[in-house]
Parts: structure tokens; C-alpha cells; sequence
């Protein structure tokens, strides 16, 4: 289902005419009200009438998350505080957090890209939506919560944790949609086995997951464990919150909101913008926020563009599943290393659960990496022989991809802390 026909499927030239028209009036409102604009844009010696074409865009400064902390609270607002009615905050962030104000305009905005996003999932008025994202500072539950009120569904708002209420409620309440983080879909999935629930028997048909990372071979767990349609959703607090971006039932990459985000992919290295279907770091400008307009924004996260029509029959641009972050890469024995190539190794092998952790440390001055790996009960009961041997197989498939060596420590089930928010994958001993 497309929910807004004009904007989702508009022929490429339309909408770049509409992207250069919302993008003058960003530049023209930012360079007005906000000083921090102002002063960037003056340094690189623009002003309003440089932008001529979208191609003047990377000639604009880029804007950091470090520029939101430098700027805290309200340095960054384009309009007067009292026309916030909404405040947000980044989360697990060191240092100062990053506050996003909102206008009454901007709320209506945020509901409207999220009516799109569940749209996109097939979601429609009939629908019993269990949001298990976090309610408050945090942007994933009100986000969910609002889009789907738009779009006429009924709204559980569970938020996040009490893993067997969560369960009674959706056997109780014929919950058809399930949002929350994907590493708590497979707790919620742990429980419902322990208490001789099978999902599959339940109403659950789809689910929306994001806030941190996840790979393909950890959507085949959660489709086959869940029974349900696993789907991706994007979004960034600096930008709006989720509904940035977000995939349809085609899986061929996440439909950005062009008419209200502008995406390029850049050259982390040297800033310089890249075409379409090369890898870098994806960078947003916001086209119609009004509290606070962002240029340029710095998400570190790697992906590629496609700017193919959709078989669904939407021309946005599509932006692939994020591989990794620049700033999360881990660079071991001069190798660079992400987390989520890690992951899919570990899926990819029979007799693991999709729970594990990765340990960075140094040992007589060298990196060290170490992976601990759930087992199913069955491998874990097995004689010490198979333990070996899977232990074996996990390092010769890691070492394969990776290029480097890895130690392996099979544990047993449920060893490994579970948490309700964002999963913690990684620990780096080096930094502490």
C-alpha cells in the first residue's frame, strides 16, 4: 500500500525540482536564525543565492554530531524556543546528548513520513500495532506511536521490557504488528519457546526493526522463529527519529523520504560526494523540518544509493542495509573489522544462537579478538568432541572472511546478558 501516491511514486525530475526548491528555503531560513549556519556558510563564502542547483549542495559545510553538543541545548533552533512543543534527546551518547526541538508543523510531519513507513509494511487501518520501542526522550516510540494513530491502526503502547506480559498481551490483544529493536524480537521469541508459545500460531504478521544494527542472516532467524514478515526501518534523532527510510516487502534496500530528507553518500575520507551505487557514509539534509533545519548531517553510517524504480512502484531512492559505521569499525592488528560481518559468519552456522559477543583487547601489545557464542541446548549437552569441532568450524569461517584470527569460546544458553533496548555486540578492553 502506498500512502501518499503524489509524493512516494513523482517522476525524478519533479522531485528534484521540488528537493532544490525546499532545499533554498533551508539554506535562506538557517543563514537567517541561526548564527552557527550563518558563520559556517560565511567561512566557506556562501550565502542564500549560492545554491543555484542541487549540485551547489556539496559546497555547504558539513554538520556533526559534535555540532549538536557544541550548540546544547538550543543553539541549533531556527525559530524562537517558544514554538517548540516537542523535545527529544539522543541516547547512550558520552558527553552532552543531542536535543532535537520540534514545532507543532514538525510533529505533523513526523507522524505523516511515519504513516508512510508502516504503509510500506502493509499496514492499514485494521491492524493491532504492538510498539515495544522505548516511550520518551527517545524518538522510537512516539515516532511508531503517532505515524500509526495517522494511519488509523489501534497502538499498544507496551514500550520495552516485562518479556511475558509482552507475550500475554499479544495473544490476548491479536497484535498483527510488532515494532521494537530486532535483538528483542529474538528475547521476546526465547520467552514465548520457554513458555511453550509458537509465535508462528499467533496473529503477528509483520514486524519493524531498527535502532542498531542487524544482517540478513539475523532477518531468516527472526522471520523463521516469529513467523512474520521481518522489515527495516530507518531513522536518526538528528533528522527526525524513524521514518527517514524505510523498506517494503521487496527487500531490495530502504525507501528514503526524498521530499522531506535529501541523502547523499560521501567519501569518508574526503568529504567528496560519490555516485549512486558506490559504498560510503550517508549524509542527510532535512527539507522541511522548522525547528531545527540540519545541512549536511554526518550519520557515519556506510551504505550505498539505488535510485532504480522499485517493483513496488515507488521512485524514491533506496538506501542499502547500513554494513557498519565508521565510527564503530574496529581496526584489529591493522585490519578493519565490522561487527556485522561477524555476525553473519555466526548465523550462517548450524547449532548457534543468534546471541554473542565480541571482546576486543591488547595482550602483550598485540590486538586480540575473541568471540563468544551461544549454543543451542542440544550442541551444548553434546559430548566435548562436537563442541570442539564447532568451535573449530565458527574459527576457520570467521578467519575466512575476516582475514585475521579469532579465538572462539562456545557458552551455554542464556549465559550471555540480555538486554531490552540496543544490544550490546561489542566490547573493547583497549579503551578502557
Amino acid at each position: 500500500m502506498i500512502w501518499d501516491t503524489v509524493h512516494e511514486t513523482m517522476p525524478r525530475p519533479e522531485l528534484e525540482k521540488l528537493q532544490l526548491e525546499r532545499l533554498q528555503a533551508k539554506v535562506r531560513q538557517v543563514y537567517q536564525k541561526v548564527p552557527f549556519y550563518r558563520q559556517a556558510l560565511q567561512e566557506k563564502n556562501l550565502g542564500p543565492e549560492s545554491i543555484r542547483s542541487l549540485a551547489d549542495l556539496a559546497r555547504i559545510p558539513f554538520t556533526s554530531k559534535q555540532d549538536f553538543r557544541d550548540n546544547y541545548p538550543f543553539g541549533l533552533l531556527a525559530v524562537p524556543r517558544e514554538e517548540v512543543v516537542r523535545i527529544h534527546a539522543s541516547s547512550g551518547t558520552t558527553g552532552k546528548p543531542v536535543v532535537v526541538g520540534y514545532t507543532r508543523t514538525d510533529v505533523e510531519i513526523w507522524a505523516e513520513v511515519m504513516a508512510r513507513t508502516l504503509a510500506m509494511g502493509g499496514v492499514t487501518h485494521d491492524d493491532v500495532i504492538q510498539n515495544c520501542y522505548g516511550y520518551g526522550l527517545f524518538t522510537g516510540g512516539l515516532g511508531i506511536h503517532y505515524g500509526a494513530e495517522r494511519l488509523g491502526a489501534t497502538v499498544i503502547p507496551a514500550s520495552v521490557g516485562n518479556t511475558k506480559r509482552q507475550l500475554m498481551l499479544m495473544a490476548d490483544l491479536n497484535t498483527t504488528v510488532l515494532t521494537c529493536t530486532p535483538s528483542y524480537s529474538l528475547i521476546i521469541a526465547e520467552n514465548a519457546a520457554e513458555m511453550g508459545i509458537d509465535l508462528r500460531d499467533t496473529s503477528l504478521r509483520v514486524g519493524f526493526f531498527g535502532a542498531e544494527p542487524w544482517t540478513y542472516a539475523m532477518r531468516e532467524e527472526i522471520e523463521q522463529k516469529l513467523g512474520i514478515l521481518a522489515l527495516d526501518i530507518y531513522g536518526l534523532t538528528e533528522i527526525i527519529g524513524p521514518g527517514v527510510a524505510q523498506e517494503c516487502p521487496h527487500k531490495q534496500g530502504m525507501h528514503i523520504f526524498e521530499d522531506h530528507f535529501l541523502a547523499e553518500v560521501i567519501d569518508p575520507q574526503t568529504g567528496e560526494p560519490l555516485p549512486y551505487g558506490e559504498e560510503g557514509e550517508l549524509v542527510f539534509t532535512t527539507l522541511t523540518k522548522e525547528a531545527l533545519p540540519v545541512l549536511r548531517f554526518r550519520t557515519r553510517d556506510i551504505t550505498s544509493l539505488n535510485p532504480d524504480p522499485c517493483p513496488c512502484g515507488r521512485t524514491t531512492v533506496r538506501m542499502q542495509k547500513v554494513r557498519g559505521r565508521t565510527d564503530d569499525m574496529l581496526i584489529i592488528r591493522g585490519v578493519n573489522v565490522f561487527p556485522s560481518q561477524i555476525e553473519t559468519v555466526l548465523l550462517q552456522v548450524e547449532g548457534v544462537e543468534p546471541q554473542y559477543l565480541i571482546i576486543v583487547d591488547r595482550q602483550h601489545h598485540l590486538d586480540d579478538l575473541e568471540i563468544w557464542l551461544e549454543v543451542s541446548p542440544e550442541v551444548f549437552s553434546d559430548e566435548m568432541r562436537g563442541l570442539e569441532r564447532l568451535e573449530q568450524q565458527v574459527r576457520r569461517e570467521l578467519e575466512s572472511v575476516l582475514g585475521i584470527s579469532a579465538r572462539v569460546k562456545l557458552v551455554e544458553p542464556r549465559s550471555i546478558e540480555r538486554t531490552e533496548g540496543k544490544a550490546k555486540r561489542v566490547i573493547d578492553r583497549r579503551l578502557m
